[in-house]
């Protein structure tokens, strides 16, 4: 898979997850540690095919640019959460990176999918990608949404290739009740040197009440600044972050978020069963306990 005469980035971590698992929180965090090198941006999508919720591109990754994503010293730790339930990412991993080890964070499912539904309506992305998930049925029935709430069928594939003692799995509820003792076994799983986070720096990112769908100067905004390179907005747009500031939230640049209804009991009875049957595979794959949820 490696380029003839080319090079990839030495990776040495990748975070796993799915969206609303609390991996943005995490990789914040984890910038703080000297000895880890996160990926700028925090997902480069080059290693999977699935470029997030909808995006998916089947093209071979772009070495020069995924080389460009790590900037300093350090393990470096690619933060593509959405490769967790990619089919092609595992095998592209153990290619090239057969020591990487894994973070992955799992949130009761139920509760994550219907974060995650909502995400999408919020900000519209399904209608800007020609399809409509407003009835919840619908949405369920899309394997863009449904496979990154099976975590165990994701995780099959991961643990095919991969030994058991390469993943550390984490209930993302614990990066709010306990995140001292979160970041502290992640640490440990790295091999990475104990050091204090400042946790008070480190603010609660992906909220609801930054989902506001883009007005056109918005989207404007977001494509222009999608073509900076992230080494030159990316001091600007931590310092942003950093004191809370989300300046799509302007009222030019979005609108207020649409109240609904959630789906009720008979929408959702397909994917309680699904993930039901799926947790079991989880817990005799990997050993955690999902009693909880």
């Amino acid at each position: 898979m490696s380029p003839e005469g080319g090079s990839v980035p030495d990776v040495g971590a990748f975070l796993l997850g799915a969206p609303k698992s609390g991996t943005t929180w995490l990789a914040a965090a984890l910038e703080q540690h000297p000895e880890i090198c996160v990926s700028n941006p925090k997902e480069p999508n080059e290693v999977a095919t699935h470029k997030g919720t909808f995006g998916r591109d089947n093209s071979m990754p772009d070495w020069e640019r995924y080389v460009s994503c790590f900037v300093g010293e350090g393990l470096k730790l690619d933060c593509s959460v959405h490769a967790l339930a990619c089919p092609v990412a595992p095998q592209r991993v153990v290619e090239n990176w057969p020591a990487a080890r894994f973070i992955v964070c799992l949130r009761e499912p139920v509760s994550r999918t219907l974060s995650h539904w909502n995400m999408i309506l919020d900000t519209e992305e399904d209608k800007q990608n020609g399809i409509d998930w407003s009835n919840f049925s619908d949405a369920w029935g899309d394997d863009r949404l449904r496979s990154e709430t099976l975590y165990g069928a994701s995780l099959s594939k991961w643990y095919e290739v991969f030994s058991a003692d390469q993943f550390l799995l984490i209930d993302s509820s614990r990066m709010r009740s306990e995140p001292g003792a979160v970041l502290a076994e992640v640490g440990a799983h790295l091999g990475l040197d104990s050091f204090e986070f400042n946790l008070e720096a480190v603010r609660t990112a992906n909220t609801a009440s930054d989902r506001r769908p883009l007005t056109v100067f918005g989207k404007l905004l977001k494509g222009v600044a999608s073509m900076i390179p992230g080494i030159i907005k990316g001091p600007f747009v931590s310092s942003l972050q950093g004191r809370g500031i989300n300046v799509y939230k302007m009222p030019v640049l979005s609108s207020e978020r649409k109240g609904r209804v959630g789906p009720i009991e008979s929408e959702m009875a397909q994917m309680k069963s699904e993930v039901q049957t799926d947790l079991v595979v989880l817990e005799e794959l990997t050993g955690f306990d999902t009693s909880v949820w």
